[in-house]
């Protein structure tokens, strides 16, 4: 999606690397908590999209939704919603632990949240 990793901040105390990834405006934080990748016990994070509801999705956007779905159908991206479904000019995709991403255009972002509102 073109990020760049600005930054890594590793908290050995707190067993925990903070990945601090952006645009040229925009930052996104993604936090690691080391060892529950080798924890046989560790069930996973809930993703907030079934119930009980939570965290749902986290937001980005990208200069043309579209053409940012066609690298992800390229890539196997699995799709919650595809930008001609339902609301237009949005997509949805999931991460590879399932967490729903929204992909939305810069050009069209505020005509897209006014018909959801």
């Amino acid at each position: 999606m073109g990020m760049t990793l600005l930054k890594r901040l590793d908290f050995s105390d707190y067993k925990l690397t903070i990945y601090l990834l952006g645009y040229e405006k925009a930052v996104l934080e993604l936090a690691h908590e080391w060892g529950t990748e080798n924890d046989p016990d560790f069930k996973g994070y809930h993703t907030g999209n079934s119930e009980p509801r939570g965290y749902g999705h986290i937001g980005i956007t990208v200069h043309d939704v579209n053409k940012a779905c066609k690298r992800f159908e390229c890539l196997n991206v699995e799709f919650v919603k595809k930008p001609d479904d339902g609301m237009k000019n949005i997509a949805f995709i999931k991460d590879p632990d399932g967490y729903w991403i929204e992909i939305f255009d810069t050009k069209t972002v505020g005509k897209a949240t006014a018909q959801a509102a």
